[in-house]
């Protein structure tokens, strides 16, 4: 398999279980504990991850 085709589908997997957790997270904490929002603090962590993954996979860094 190509390269650059492994970085995007590695890239499209992590996207994929972001989401998914998320999806999992903000109703349970919306249930569990209405009053504190706390889902933001790993949506923004793990969001700036996934934005240091994408860098990578567009090629901006790492590859020289």
């Amino acid at each position: 398999m190509d390269p650059a085709r492994r970085r995007l589908n590695g890239f499209l997997n992590h996207l994929i279980g972001y989401f998914a957790v998320m999806i999992v997270l903000v109703p349970l904490n919306l249930w569990l504990t209405p009053d504190t929002v706390w889902f933001v603090w790993p949506m923004v962590g793990w969001g700036s991850v996934l934005a240091i993954h994408v860098a990578y996979v567009m090629g901006l860094i790492g590859r020289r």
